[in-house]
């Protein structure tokens, strides 16, 4: 039963926004310009359900690059119009285009001298008559069954937000590492701006053995570094190997008296390297795809300047 209910609405809301691609005109071509050209934000209003969905189109735009902020209509009759500059654009929201709050606040709008763009399901409306541009979101039905509760409304209005903050991206060409700077706390913010330099091992986190060295003393210096592994370098500070503790355990077995054998002799020669100003993310899939747990860092002469383990990776929250 229930299920049957849910294939339902989810049909009337499907439909609905294919019929709203039939919608698209230029006076979405015309608020798209509008938004582009502000030199202020975007002030997203709207009263009930869709004040909601104003909320998430405001902070779609701010991630995507465009400067928004939400305004509740009614807090916006009692002082926080203070808000809106003329260098602003309001973006009001309203299925029947009569929303009481929305219309109050119209006059006001217009006597600051910011630009209005409607998007609401009556193009004849109040709202849409005052409104510089309007985008029409009409919907035959709601989902709703008593036709009261606002559904397949609000997802018109959702979805054509989203289309709005899209193409201003496109529009703007705003680029992975600018989504990158407006995300910095979440990983996909993590993956697109973190470097290898940011994150890697240096100093004594970072150890490093000539390849001459004795495996008893390169197992003292890891155990110092707190590390899995040393790189090894020539007389010339090159890197030609790492040891790490898989070389180890492997090595017990068929190695008599190992300890005692130079580091050459068992390290792993010509590991898989990277460079200190790449992602963090690409050290990530590098680890991944060569199955494999520490990697050296090196410079343009091959000298390596820090260790990559994959713990710091986990740490990082890459992971």
């Amino acid at each position: 039963m229930y299920k049957a209910i849910a294939k339902r609405v989810l049909t009337i809301e499907r439909d609905a926004l294919s019929c709203l691609i039939k919608k698209l005109d230029n006076n979405f071509e015309k608020a798209v310009n509008a938004v582009y050209r502000i030199k202020g934000r975007v002030i997203v209003t709207g009263m009930g359900k869709p004040g909601f969905i104003a909320q998430k189109i405001s902070a779609t735009l701010s991630s995507t690059g465009t400067p928004s902020l939400y305004l509740h209509p009614a807090e916006g009759l009692h002082g926080d119009l203070g808000r809106v500059t003329k260098d602003d654009l309001v973006l009001a929201l309203s299925n029947s285009g009569e929303t009481e709050e929305i219309i109050r606040i119209l006059p006001i709008v217009k006597k600051i001298g910011a630009k209005l763009v409607a998007m609401t399901g009556n193009p004849k409306s109040t709202l849409a008559g005052n409104a510089d541009h309007t985008i029409n979101v009409s919907v035959k039905r709601e989902a709703c069954p008593l036709g009261l509760a606002p559904t397949t409304s609000t997802t018109a209005m959702l979805a054509m937000g989203d289309a709005l903050a899209v193409a201003l991206l496109e529009k703007k060409g705003f680029k992975e590492k600018d989504f990158a700077f407006y995300h910095p706390g979440g990983i996909l913010g993590k993956r697109l701006i973190l470097k290898v330099s940011d994150i890697m091992r240096k100093g004594s986190e970072n150890p490093i053995v000539k390849d001459s060295t004795l495996v008893k003393k390169v197992l003292v210096i890891i155990t110092k570094s707190r590390a899995g592994s040393a790189s090894v370098v020539d007389k010339n500070g090159r890197l030609v190997g790492i040891f790490t503790d898989g070389d180890l355990r492997r090595h017990l077995e068929t190695e008599c008296d190992l300890i005692n054998k130079k580091v050459a002799s068992v390290m792993t020669k010509g590991p898989t390297t990277i460079k200190a100003d790449r992602l963090a993310a690409e050290a990530f899939d590098i680890l991944r795809s060569k199955k494999i747990d520490e990697l050296p860092v090196v410079d343009d002469r091959y000298r390596p300047i820090g260790l990559l383990d994959v713990q710091d990776l986990l740490k990082a929250g890459l992971v």
